[in-house]
């Protein structure tokens, strides 16, 4: 088994470095609207030939986010008309994983076991124990449970039995035997020192995703409609952690598997009944002396794994003593669903809307703050309109969400306007994060007739009286995932700012009014470079924790946790402007 899994390893390390001047040429190359899944086929077989000929085509050099939402696409195309090619395309799918891991976040191993399941049921049995092999040894790597690792040996032992292959049979027999008897591993948080260690965040769950029946974290929920569900997540972050990263496995490092004291693992997913969800986040707000929450509402192109995660590392981050809460839409999680994620994202925020009023009256947060991102602006603003429409503002004591942020929002502009003259009596404070670096936000502009996004940045900024409105351009773009508003420990210290004090934009560090021809409506810019962004995150998570108010606490504070003089005198005047007089 050591000399398989050696081989097996050099195989995937040359994979990798035979395809890393292929990953170089196809990231400079701008994917065409056919990847976004604008082909015109009506049936599965014509539609399969129009994706093939896209991954056929040498000369289109696209993105490999773009590359991968085909191949998962054409997987499923080959599951609706049951093709025996299955099996290759899901082992095309898995290599292309392994190849594409740091930029793509999916673990491979899965796309190989099934890539054995589609093999056997067609009798290519040889294939199927080469496709567990390779599981095998990404299991392995990654230090997977034990009982994993011998349900994999033992359906590997069978494949064998059937090739007649006896000895390699007895090999797999024997090893699962000896991982049966063998003493538990210790785990990274008992034995490593602090430094590779890692914190379990608790993540609560609303989502209208369909569930997979499968058991592992990553594959718990699929792409499909269901009904509104709730639950628990455990996502553990390594000590080691930079802030404004999902830290994942990289080939580059020869990380094959993911593990703790490393990486942003999703560890389980609990689901239960809406009375026991509502009854355990009131619980875990007592627990903390907290009665502050947030609820994410993720974009397109995010699985629900990736979706709890961005919410864990949020709420680690900002060192936010409350309650996280994700809500996850049916998104296809794949750069090729963009229209299909457009047909769903708008029945979810129906759905969003009896859960945000449902929180709010059950879960005992006083300060319920919201955060959107792209297209999950859709369901929000929809959510939210549909809720001021059934709430008397007169009735309202004090208003019914605390911050409400609008990131890189992937909504017609002339609507979203319109949309929050509505929305604003429910929060406190709306503020919008546009970036005019935004590439999403660019294609979907060019897929709507060139009608402008809310999220877009620049000279045609939106602006409204009842919005903050931020241009983030500095901090620069992520093609796909333009997830600058938390990718970024700048983004990050605005969002704590917001959270702590419902600070005015003036009152917050890196922000400068835009004049902009004598408009009365505020304009803002982030500059980079500006604000001490390690240091303000320690600072203002201490302090937001401990409820300070006064300029003199903060300046204890400060004086307690900052050893530099120079860097504390760069901090103070930002906390005190924060907090005021």
């Amino acid at each position: 088994m050591a000399i398989l899994s050696r081989l097996v390893f050099a195989a995937l390390v040359a994979i990798v470095l035979s395809a890393q001047p292929v990953l170089a040429q196809e990231m400079e190359r701008e994917p065409d609207l056919v990847a976004l899944g604008l082909m015109a086929a009506d049936t599965p077989a014509e539609r399969l030939a129009e994706v093939e000929s896209a991954l056929a085509d040498a000369d289109r050099q696209m993105d490999p986010r773009f590359v991968f939402g085909l191949l998962l696409e054409r997987v499923e195309l080959l599951e609706t008309l049951d093709d025996p090619r299955l099996g290759d395309a899901l082992v095309a799918v898995a290599r292309f994983a392994v190849r594409h891991r740091d930029l793509l976040q999916t673990d491979p191993a899965p796309w190989f076991e099934q890539a054995a399941d589609a093999y056997a049921e067609t009798g290519r049995m040889r294939d199927a124990l080469a496709a567990l092999e390779m599981a095998l040894d990404l299991r392995a790597t990654a230090n997977a449970p034990a009982e994993r690792l011998v349900a994999l040996l033992e359906r590997m032992a069978d494949l064998a039995d059937a090739v007649g292959n006896e000895a390699a049979a007895e090999r797999s027999r024997e090893r699962a035997a000896e991982l049966r008897t063998a003493p538990l591993a210790a785990t990274d948080g008992g034995t490593r020192s602090a430094e590779e260690g890692f914190t379990e965040v608790e993540v609560f769950y609303a989502t209208d995703r369909k569930r997979t029946g499968a058991d592992e974290p990553s594959r718990f929920f699929g792409f499909e409609r269901g009904d509104l569900q709730y639950g628990r997540a455990q996502v553990t972050i390594p000590n080691r952690h930079r802030p404004g990263a999902i830290e994942v496995p990289s080939i580059w490092r020869l990380e094959f598997g993911a593990s703790p004291s490393r990486h942003v693992i999703l560890q389980s997913v609990e689901p239960v009944p809406a009375d026991a969800f509502f009854g355990s986040v009131s619980t875990r707000l007592q627990e903390r002396g907290s009665d502050e929450a947030f609820i994410f509402v993720h974009g397109y192109n995010v699985t629900f794994e990736a979706a709890a995660k961005r919410a864990a590392q949020l709420a680690y981050d900002m060192k936010f003593a409350g309650v996280p809460v994700v809500y996850s839409w049916p998104s296809r999680g794949a750069t090729t669903g963009y229209i299909a994620d457009t047909a769903v994202v708008r029945l979810s925020g129906r759905r969003l809307s009896h859960f945000l009023e449902d929180f709010v009256r059950r879960s005992g947060a006083r300060r319920v703050h919201l955060i959107a991102h792209s297209m999950g602006n859709r369901a929000l603003t929809d959510a939210l309109e549909l809720l001021a429409l059934r709430t008397d503002p007169a009735d309202l004591p004090r208003p019914v969400f605390g911050q409400v942020v609008f990131a890189a929002p992937d909504v017609d502009a002339g609507l979203f306007a319109e949309m929050i003259r509505t929305i604003r009596p429910l929060a406190l404070r709306q503020t919008l994060y546009a970036s005019e670096s935004d590439w999403a936000l660019a294609v979907s502009r060019k897929l709507h007739g060139d009608a402008p996004r809310a999220g877009q940045g620049g000279e045609s900024m939106l602006k409204s009286p009842v919005l903050d409105s931020i241009d983030m351009s500095e901090l620069g773009q992520d093609m796909l995932a333009h997830g600058y508003f938390a990718d970024e420990s700048s983004a990050l210290i605005d969002l704590m700012a917001l959270f702590w004090r419902n600070a005015a934009p003036e009152r917050r560090c890196g922000l400068e009014a835009v004049e902009d021809g004598g408009s009365p409506l505020p304009l803002w810019r982030y500059r980079t470079g500006v604000c001490q962004e390690n240091a303000l995150l320690g600072v203002l998570g201490h302090l937001r924790n401990q409820d300070t108010d006064s300029i003199s606490a903060a300046r204890e504070t400060i004086a307690a946790i900052v050893s530099d003089e120079a860097l504390a005198d760069v901090v103070e005047p930002v906390v005190m402007r924060l907090i005021g007089e």
